[in-house]
């Protein structure tokens, strides 16, 4: 095969709407790579979760990306309800400790210690 020669004019020499059109196909690849890099990626990074959904079938795109989003909805919810119970946890401990506070303000304005205010501090200190 005879070596072929391509002659591209200088850049100076196309108009505008010339370069678009030559540099348009290349920007349209680099952005279906990016694309395809970030798919591939997430595949990756989900390998295990899509394993036990689909263990033996070839994941096409769409696959892909439908099952990342019901995979991030689902460790979301699991957060929000892990964080409403450390809040609700949270708040119990505020609770009890202001009513032990206030419990020992109550037992501490009482001049005589009784066996039962004793019995008491001790088993809220507890």
């Amino acid at each position: 095969m005879a070596p072929s020669t391509i002659f591209l004019e200088p850049d100076n020499l196309l108009t505008p709407k010339e370069k678009n059109k030559l540099r348009k196909p290349v920007v349209e690849k680099m952005r279906r790579d990016r694309i395809n890099s970030s798919i591939e990626q997430l595949k990756l990074l989900l390998e295990k979760e899509f394993r036990r959904h689909q263990p033996n079938s070839k994941l096409e795109k769409a696959d892909i990306l439908e099952m990342t989003v019901s995979y991030l909805k689902q460790q979301s919810q699991l957060q929000m309800k892990r964080s409403f119970h450390k809040s609700s946890q949270f708040d119990f401990r505020e609770g009890y400790s202001r009513c032990l506070q206030e419990a020992f303000h109550f037992l501490s304005l009482h001049k005589v210690r009784t066996e039962t205010q004793t019995k008491l501090l001790s088993h809220f200190q507890k």
